[in-house]
């Protein structure tokens, strides 16, 4: 599974780059007005850290204007994917980028129905939104299962990538499920490390070593 950040801070994402872990990154509006910088230059930033594809959205809501918005965009960086809504207008300018060769991430996705259609215009990449399907009473994970069935049931080539992941165990049963990418925050990738065992093992081989009274310098 692929492992994109869900962030607009740059030295967040060059900490987590430097892992190797890193496959791609994910933003939004809510994420460039937290970082309070310009928005073509942040993604231009972040482009120039990650080799992998760069999700940066359209905040036209109409066809015409989503694909003058997505030219600029596109002019950025060669992984500069455009993020899309999930609405008639944004699988429209999905299916016009697509066919150009664009990388498209649809995104505010809450049904599989949604994620089909999403599949059938040609999207590189589905985003729904597991945290937020959660919050609202719905079960998360089973859209993913939902969705992963009819993606393989018709061979799609769309990506399904995990969004809105509150906490390590979305990625373990998103990986579980066959998902192929999931976006999280920089905290919850860094919990994935965590395990009181590791820090007891941890604090156990140093206490042995200081023992020794040696050093490897």
């Amino acid at each position: 599974m692929k492992f994109f950040v869900d962030t607009a801070d740059t030295n967040e994402i060059r900490d987590l780059a430097a892992t190797g872990l890193l496959d791609g990154v994910t933003t939004n509006p809510s994420l460039i007005h937290k970082s309070g910088r310009k928005f073509v230059e942040v993604v231009e930033e972040i482009c120039g850290i990650v080799d992998g594809p760069v999700s940066a959205e359209v905040v036209a809501l109409d066809h015409e204007t989503m694909m003058k918005e997505a030219a600029v965009l596109r002019k950025i960086a060669d992984n500069v994917c455009i993020k899309v809504p999930l609405t008639i207008d944004g699988l429209k300018t999905c299916k016009a980028l697509t066919s150009e060769g664009v990388m498209v991430n649809v995104t505010l996705c809450f049904s599989a129905n949604q994620a089909l259609l999403a599949a059938k215009a040609g999207a590189s990449f589905i985003s729904p939104f597991v945290g937020r399907h959660d919050d609202n009473g719905f079960d998360g994970m089973k859209l993913i299962e939902d969705i992963r069935l009819i993606y393989d049931n018709y061979a799609f080539d769309t990506e399904i990538l995990v969004a809105s992941v509150r906490h390590p165990i979305h990625v373990l049963e998103s990986a579980k499920i066959g998902a192929d990418v999931m976006t999280a925050p920089p905290s919850v990738i860094k919990a994935l490390f965590n395990h009181v065992l590791t820090e007891k093992g941890i604090a156990g081989f140093l206490a042995d070593w200081e023992k020794t009274g040696q050093s490897v310098l």
